[in-house]
């Protein structure tokens, strides 16, 4: 099993109450499918299936390992550094 060696960087876990949208993809008009939020900075970011994979694109710039879905009833983080999905608070980060 494969475990999250970055969760000592997450300052944002919680999902906000309300978010507008990708905070670049609002900036340029862009549209989005689903968002997720950087647990480093709290950035908001679309997924890789919308056009400008703009949460990827902020990990990779940043080196902000974990985002997390904000989707409703969606609770997993993703790290990009080790490559593996988890719920946090749930063995350590263990992967799913």
């Amino acid at each position: 099993m494969t475990t999250c060696t970055h969760l000592d960087t997450i300052e944002y876990a919680d999902v906000p109450d309300s978010v507008a949208g990708c905070e670049d993809c609002l900036e340029i008009g862009g549209s989005w499918v689903h968002l997720r939020r950087c647990t480093s900075c709290g950035r908001i970011g679309c997924c890789d299936n919308s056009p400008n994979r703009h949460a990827t694109a902020h990990a990779m710039a940043t080196s902000h390992p974990i985002v997390r879905s904000i989707e409703p009833d969606e609770a997993w983080f993703w790290c990009y550094m080790d490559e593996v999905a988890f719920l946090f608070g749930d063995s350590g980060g263990d992967a799913r």
